[in-house]
């Protein structure tokens, strides 16, 4: 299978990336100063981070689409303002979770942010579940594009006039010479920050002119980093099948009213976890010293009896130490409990701690 290409991809190539493949396509995973660098001038400045091989669903239909996709989304759509986001769940009947997605309210519909590898079968299970009745469009034709930082507004404030007056999970349509762009505040690296759905025509130009204005092109491997940090879940990891929201501790995502009143896919056994509790919850975890536990080290308690597994680890630049991030038994979740990582056939000390590891710096008003 051939693998794809983002619209940015020469760019990526002009400034020197090392490519790894990703979900079926070429994608950046750092460039010359390296993951480290990178993470740190994202924490400081901008960063961009090309990431238009997420699927960008546009779901356009009348007033009854909201009641559908009630039916299968754990939101209280109804009530969302429109250009307001909220981050959600695809899940199954026993609340596996298929994907974990962004969806905004936009004029006539919604558009749904897509993990890149789930997005097609995610594109047949919504237009299913949806009998075909809507318009429905997996756009090929936009590209997206995450720009992140401290330095993120007033940078894209330049460009598109009027970026810096949204809040946090809030979009709107703007203008690039006569382009339409949708801009988001939102992100994936604990950060103030934008995501901009751009034509894939425009993209290279636009983004130069990101970088023109002082933010700096940074590839997957921060971005994994940066959104570990944060405590933030990545599909394939501490998200699957075999999770529910209640377990992967994201209860929180759940509008308390569809608790309270069900009737989404998947709401019995999310209303049952509730009440009963769940044997196993997702929870930080700080070795201690310098190791780095990586997926799948499992975890055991101080009789030496596996409790848990590590979903993922690295090392964390904005704390100059290791973090990660595992599935523990409920009753060694608790902040400060003493666990033990298996690494190499040694069990070295760690401690049970809360999320995020590094403090989000999200912003709830706008910058006026």
């Amino acid at each position: 299978m051939e693998i794809k290409k983002t619209s940015l991809n020469k760019l990526h190539q002009d400034n020197k990336a090392k490519f790894v493949e990703f979900a079926g396509y070429e994608m950046p995973i750092q460039y010359s100063k390296g993951i480290v660098e990178e993470h740190k001038f994202t924490r400081t400045h901008s960063g961009i981070f090309d990431v238009s091989h997420m699927g960008q669903l546009f779901i356009y239909g009348d007033d009854s689409l909201t009641a559908d996709l009630e039916k299968i989304f754990p939101l209280n759509l109804k009530d969302l303002k429109v250009n307001s986001s909220k981050y959600s769940f695809l899940m199954n009947e026993n609340a596996g979770i298929y994907d974990d997605l962004i969806i905004t309210k936009i004029g006539g519909g919604y558009l749904i942010i897509l993990n890149a590898a789930c997005k097609d079968n995610d594109f047949k299970i919504i237009s299913k579940l949806l009998n075909d009745k809507y318009r429905m469009n997996l756009e090929e034709n936009r590209s997206l594009i995450a720009i992140q930082g401290p330095k993120s507004v007033e940078i894209l404030d330049l460009i598109l006039n009027g970026a810096k007056d949204l809040n946090f999970m809030s979009g709107n349509w703007f203008y690039y010479k006569d382009q339409k762009l949708f801009v988001t505040r939102s992100g994936y690296t604990g950060e103030d920050g934008f995501e901009v759905s751009i034509p894939n025509d425009f993209a290279e130009e636009f983004t130069k002119k990101l970088l023109e204005n002082g933010a700096q092109l940074i590839g997957l491997g921060a971005r994994d980093t940066l959104r570990l940090e944060a405590g933030l879940c990545l599909y394939g990891h501490e998200l699957g099948l075999d999770k529910t929201p209640i377990e992967a501790n994201l209860k929180w995502a759940i509008s308390k009213e569809r608790i309270k009143n069900g009737g989404f896919i998947g709401s019995d056994k999310i209303i049952n976890q509730i009440n009963e509790g769940t044997p196993q919850i997702r929870v930080g975890i700080k070795p201690e010293g310098r190791l780095i536990a990586r997926e799948k080290t499992k975890i055991f308690n101080e009789d030496e009896l596996v409790v848990g597994e590590v979903t993922s680890g690295t090392f964390g630049p904005s704390l100059n130490g290791p973090v990660a991030m595992g599935y523990v038994e409920k009753e060694f979740s608790q902040k400060d409990t003493k666990v033990f990582l298996e690494v190499r056939g040694k069990k070295h000390p760690a401690n049970i701690c809360g999320l995020p590891f590094y403090k989000k710096s999200y912003v709830k008003g706008a910058t006026k």
